[in-house]
């Protein structure tokens, strides 16, 4: 049980620099969102266009997941040698060139190209969203209060832009292959001036991995007070550590539960109540809707009730929101499944990306390895549910999603803040945050 202060110390101002890098953050995640929901929205059209059925159309999607999980587990050392802008730029436009070439591929009926396609896309989506993270964490650390939600809900904003525009064009029959560049190439543009603003780096490395002090506010790891290890040795220590790793099974969860709906809510809108594919995508918008909405409400939501409390919230919307989905005899009523089910998709993964983030010394390398953890559902979700969509239908496949979602639940206490975390681990009593923890930071007393 704890106590909590009625007033609170107004905040200072933050600097130009830094408010002006957290609209850029805002900005990146907002175009990551934008990329990937164009290509998301039109899947149907995908699908027509090669023919496939539901099996080989998880087995596509899993050619540009294995991109993805090929490219994290050394996106902590490319971040530290080329700085998060760099980073975030050049893989940021590779992965809108992968999503080109795969429409390269629709338009000719070649599906190898396609794949190949995907996999470049799966690349620069893997390392750009390590890299924007580690960015955003800096950022937040910095203005001493919760903001990565409101980053993630860039996102959000970004796939709800682009899921309204697919519908648009959808629904004027435009293909994909006109859709898609023109849509990645108006972002390539947009990124490469936002960069622009991210936080300087010091020399020889990204913030924080140098062995220089902590961002004010930032939570240091009490274990040690060294410089943190960087290249290789960092790599592997990183995927020793048991906080991170648990962590890094919130995220999975949390990856899962979000990344299903990307990659089959569509889908099973347009097979599972025989309607359109403007329909389908009306219905992966108001996913996304409902996660940017929860993200937004999450920042309070987390300052107010800690991030175990909220991680548990979105537990049991998820839940429900996937049972009225996978079992509802009415469109209407799975669409309201769908909002439940899109905010408690919301926070798992910007939760993560903080709670990886606690320790900046060590957060290249954290980050690397929550990601990469993250992201191996997008390995294995596309073709187990692909696989039981073929057996069982697309929405009724989706039920399995419960499994992951309850599993996650068991792991959300690793996501407490760092002091925290050790302050429980050693026994002692105190549920008030670590002194060096920003004004205004979440108090975790679940």
């Amino acid at each position: 049980m704890s106590t909590r202060d009625t007033t609170r110390t107004p905040r200072p101002a933050a600097p130009r620099e830094v408010r002006l890098a957290s609209t850029a953050v805002f900005v990146v995640f907002l175009l990551a969102g934008w990329n990937f929901a164009s290509w998301a929205s039109r899947l149907p059209a995908v699908r027509d266009a090669l023919g496939l059925t539901p099996d080989r159309m998880g087995l596509l999607l899993l050619v540009g997941s294995f991109g993805s999980l090929l490219a994290l587990p050394l996106s902590g050392i490319v971040v530290e040698r080329l700085g998060a802008r760099r980073t975030v730029l050049g893989f940021g436009l590779l992965n809108g060139l992968g999503y080109a070439v795969g429409c390269v591929g629709v338009a000719t009926g070649e599906v190898v190209v396609v794949g190949v396609g995907l996999v470049l896309a799966g690349v620069g989506t893997g390392v750009w969203d390590a890299s924007m993270n580690l960015e955003g964490a800096v950022v937040e650390q910095r203005l001493g209060r919760t903001v990565m939600p409101r980053y993630h809900a860039g996102f959000s904003v970004g796939t709800m832009a682009a899921a309204g525009a697919a519908a648009l064009v959808a629904g004027l029959h435009v293909p994909v292959e006109v859709h898609l560049p023109v849509a990645v190439a108006l972002s390539g543009v947009v990124l490469a001036v936002a960069v622009r603003a991210f936080l300087a780096e010091p020399a020889g490395g990204v913030h924080g991995a140098t062995g220089t002090e902590p961002a004010a506010g930032a939570v240091a790891d009490p274990a040690t007070s060294a410089p943190a290890p960087t290249g290789a040795r960092a790599a592997v220590g990183a995927w020793l550590e048991p906080r991170t790793l648990l962590v890094g099974l919130v995220v999975l969860a949390a990856a899962l539960t979000e990344g299903a709906a990307n990659d089959w809510v569509s889908l099973a809108v347009v097979d599972g109540f025989d309607t359109g594919h403007a329909v389908g995508a009306l219905g992966f918008g108001l996913f996304v809707t409902a996660m940017t909405a929860m993200r937004l409400l999450g920042t309070r939501l987390l300052d107010r009730y800690g991030r175990v409390a909220v991680l548990r919230l979105c537990a049991a919307l998820a839940f429900v929101g996937l049972l009225v989905f996978g079992l509802a005899g009415s469109l209407w009523v799975a669409l309201l499944g769908v909002v439940a089910w899109g905010a408690g998709a919301a926070l798992g993964f910007p939760v993560g990306m903080s709670a990886a983030s606690d320790d900046p010394r060590r957060a290249a390398q954290r980050v690397a390895v929550v990601s990469t953890i993250g992201y191996s559902a997008f390995l294995a979700g596309p073709p187990l549910l692909g696989l039981l969509a073929e057996h069982v239908g697309y929405r009724q496949a989706l039920l399995a999603i419960l499994v992951p979602v309850v599993l996650g639940l068991l792991v959300t206490s690793a996501a407490r803040p760092l002091g925290q975390a050790t302050t429980a681990t050693a026994g002692e009593p105190g549920p008030e945050p670590a002194p060096a923890a920003p004004q205004g930071a979440p108090r975790d007393v679940a």
